[in-house]
């Protein structure tokens, strides 16, 4: 039997998909971006973009806001702290 590699860790799709909204600067609402944008600059396909979004909301990691009628997505500030806490 093997013993777990304790620095072999899996992090969760959303988690991730946070770090890259974090990264491609969609951390205020001035700066929230609709799913389509998302996908584009992520290469993610809509539909997983929106699943991770909802994830995300129910985690309170991100919050979406109606921009021209459109719906649009920025991280958090509990979600930028949960980015930050990965690198520490």
């Amino acid at each position: 039997m093997m013993n777990p590699d304790p620095y072999d860790t899996q992090i969760p799709e959303e988690i991730y998909f946070l770090c890259m909204l974090h990264n491609i600067g969609a951390t205020k609402p001035e700066n929230s971006l609709s799913v389509d944008e998302i996908s584009l600059r992520t290469a993610m396909h809509p539909l997983d973009v929106e699943e991770n979004l909802r994830k995300l909301i129910e985690a309170r990691y991100v919050e979406a806001s109606l921009v021209s009628g459109i719906k649009k997505y920025y991280v958090t500030v509990d979600g930028i702290r949960k980015v930050l806490s990965m690198y520490s």
